[in-house]
């Protein structure tokens, strides 16, 4: 009961709070997570940069990349599986794939990003893709060659050298899976990458 109770209690927390986060795409829903983590190394509680690391898909992985471009300084590496990169590219293949330009999922997108669709030039100040200059920590970028909820070139278009140090991304391509990392194989294969990528580049003590 105690644990049901804890459930109930998150999923009212999180109805509360989720009103609060529309038009606050990569703007201060981003923030927050770097303000706490600034907050915990301040008093001691992180005794090296925290990595920006994200093993769910979409924003989590939209977070991971924000976090190296959009607030540079704060951590060490970042991880992002199946995050989106560039938000212009992704709300037009959203409307692609609706076959129109106006429809539910583009209008619930707007509100979400807090933009006025595909062409409001609001998207490049929150699009990663844009912001690649300001990397200066290594990237591990994780993707399903199959996904259909964010495609496979949202990772691929950042794979290239960038940043002022020129840091290089790393690349895991998950073969013949889908968004959710269905398969129990390329489920193994992310955390192995994972594990390995920050053995090197975020080591603990």
């Amino acid at each position: 009961m105690r644990f049901c109770g804890r459930i109930i209690a998150a999923r009212i927390l999180i109805g509360a709070f989720s009103p609060q986060a529309s038009g606050e795409w990569g703007r201060k829903m981003q923030t927050d997570l770097s303000d706490g983590v600034r907050y915990l190394a301040k008093r001691g509680h992180c005794r090296i940069r925290p990595v920006s690391a994200s093993s769910v898909p979409s924003y989590g992985g939209y977070a991971a990349l924000a976090g190296v471009t959009l607030d540079p300084g704060v951590y060490r590496c970042a991880i992002a599986v199946a995050g989106i990169s560039d938000l212009k590219r992704w709300l037009d293949w959203v409307n692609t794939k609706n076959l129109q330009s106006h429809n539910v999922s583009q209008r619930y997108w707007d509100r979400f990003m807090g933009v006025s669709g595909p062409g409001d030039p609001l998207l490049d100040a929150i699009s990663p893709i844009k912001h690649l200059a300001a990397v200066n920590v290594p990237v591990l970028l994780i993707h399903g060659r199959d996904d259909t909820v964010v495609p496979f070139e949202q990772s691929a278009s950042c794979s290239t050298p960038c940043g002022a140090k020129r840091r290089t991304s790393s690349w895991s391509t998950l073969q013949h899976e889908d968004h959710w990392l269905s398969r129990s194989e390329t489920r193994l294969q992310m955390l192995q990458a994972s594990v390995a990528f920050l053995r090197a580049h975020n080591p603990p003590d």
